[in-house]
């Protein structure tokens, strides 16, 4: 037998490769949604907004149940859903129905996939946390990369329903296997000082890291709009500018290339300069790729505006988990996580709509970037006012 804490590896990955990956491949779907049903992109932005806000609100107790009933029975429930949710949408022909698999069972899966396995992650790793974070988090890339060509490649081929009823049966079947691969660490690994020193939920939120916790959230809030805007919008603006949908999609699996090197880079960095520091260059990269992607049209110059935008996005979804323990340690790693997870999926559900409805009432996507560059401007004056980490650590 394998080291298990190698097998719970490849069960995080292949969660975030599946899950995240189908995600990407969605926006692909717009412009059938469009022409079959001429349902508007403010609508199916709505969709997706409702699914992350879903996911922010079943992030918390998804953590506290994967603590009581193990990672492995909310993965397996939460996955087989998640992919049963595209099958029925393969059927949908009316905007309800649609609201409806996005608001309960997209969002079920949604709100798994990060909390469970990366403080899962952590516990089995805890003098790795940001390069194992970092490694789950390729998984994610690896999805990007690979399933929106897949999609592409469906949806020419078999058209939009039957493209959607293979990826849907196929996710289901990887996310049961990932998530058998998945378990809790022995009592040993769990009882270690690394693993229950730190503050509790309610010190956290009042006690004397309050403004850590509530700087981290807010940040979460201002720079998530764009970590979901753009990959939705991202394939059916390249078609607005005249590109083909394969070569749009090309764009999608750049992002996921791109972020294979910032979820690596910055999980190795994030454990040796700190959070603070991480999530500086981060949104900083964001930032410079948010702006750019406001003045390029050309095809070549937007590859690669894509691509810094690809790292930062990827370096972001790395960085949260280890700063959080860095904090507050891991004796609530999983509520304190999934809180600021939820701050984070509460911009992440107005940012999509926002998009959408700014193309259909403007004819262009350029007052939403405009607006989430300055967001992401702002969450960088709030990373630059936190304190050093033993400041805020609450330890027993």
């Amino acid at each position: 037998m394998g080291d298990p804490r190698y097998i719970v590896l490849f069960g995080a990955c292949l969660t975030q490769f599946t899950v995240i990956g189908m995600l990407f491949s969605f926006g692909l779907f717009l412009p059938s949604f469009e022409a079959e049903l001429g349902w508007s992109r403010t609508f199916l932005s709505t969709c997706t907004a409702l699914a992350f806000l879903v996911m922010g609100v079943l992030a918390m107790p998804g953590g506290r149940l994967s603590d009581a009933l193990g990672p492995r029975i909310v993965l397996a429930c939460t996955g087989t859903l998640y992919g049963i949710g595209f099958v029925l949408m393969s059927q949908v022909t009316a905007q309800l129905q649609l609201l409806v698999i996005f608001g309960t069972l997209i969002g079920l899966g949604l709100s798994s996939h990060d909390v469970v396995t990366l403080s899962t992650i952590a516990r089995w790793f805890p003098r790795r946390r940001g390069i194992m974070s970092g490694v789950v988090k390729v998984g994610t890339a690896v999805g990007q990369i690979a399933l929106p060509p897949v999609a592409a490649l469906l949806i020419v081929a078999y058209g939009w329903r039957a493209a959607l009823l293979m990826l849907g049966i196929t996710a289901s079947v990887l996310l049961l296997i990932a998530a058998l691969s998945m378990q809790r660490p022995p009592a040993p690994a769990a009882g270690t000082s690394s693993i229950i020193t730190g503050a509790s939920f309610a010190e956290a939120r009042r006690g004397a890291g309050a403004r850590v916790f509530w700087t981290l959230c807010a940040t979460q809030f201002l720079f998530f709009p764009a970590l979901m805007s753009v990959p939705l919008h991202l394939a059916v603006h390249g078609m607005d500018l005249g590109m083909t949908q394969t070569l749009a999609a090309t764009m999608l699996s750049v992002i996921g290339a791109a972020s294979i090197a910032g979820r690596l880079i910055m999980g190795a960095l994030v454990d040796r300069i700190g959070g603070k520091m991480a999530y500086t260059i981060c949104l900083l990269v964001l930032l410079v790729s948010l702006a750019a992607l406001i003045l390029t049209t050309a095809h070549g110059g937007l590859f690669v505006v894509v691509a810094v935008y690809g790292f930062g996005h990827g370096a972001l979804f790395v960085v949260v988990s280890p700063t959080v323990a860095e904090y507050f340690g891991m004796r609530a790693h999983g509520a304190i996580f999934g809180t600021v997870l939820f701050f984070g999926t509460l911009g992440g559900s107005v940012g999509p709509i926002l998009t959408g409805w700014v193309f259909d009432s403007f004819g262009s996507y350029t007052p939403a970037f405009i607006t989430l560059a300055l967001s992401a401007a702002i969450a960088i004056v709030l990373v630059r006012t936190l304190p050093r980490p033993e400041v805020a650590v609450l330890d027993p």
